[in-house]
């Protein structure tokens, strides 16, 4: 995987801003109304999550919300797509490591889903 970031920040958005949040537990400065992805992407931040069959590290490729490889936990929210939510001062943000962890009521709640 290629560790120096094709992204940089245009002057313009650098003029709006920027905002304090914590990705795995480093504090950033990152420029405000970007995406998530964008904000982890311009901080340098090369690996967003793990698969789960082999470990492999992703990060976004589509920018968009389709491909699913910008997967990281925002406010303790896991499995969010990081390239559609707008960054927000003070935000929590962790790259998940292989398949996220179901709490007792989503199985449950994929049970009832899948008999009715």
């Amino acid at each position: 995987m290629v560790t120096d970031s094709l992204f940089q920040v245009l002057p313009a958005a650098a003029e709006s801003g920027s905002v304090a949040i914590t990705f795995d537990g480093r504090p950033l400065r990152v420029p405000a109304g970007a995406s998530v992805a964008a904000a982890l992407l311009a901080a340098g931040v090369a690996r967003f999550r793990t698969t789960p069959v082999s470990g492999a590290a992703r990060a976004p490729y589509c920018m968009m919300g389709v491909c699913f490889e910008c997967l990281v936990e925002i406010d303790g929210a896991q499995n969010r797509q990081s390239c559609l939510v707008t960054v927000e001062h003070g935000m929590v943000i962790r790259s998940q490591h292989g398949m996220r962890a179901l709490a007792e009521n989503d199985a449950m709640t994929e049970g009832a889903r899948d008999a009715g």
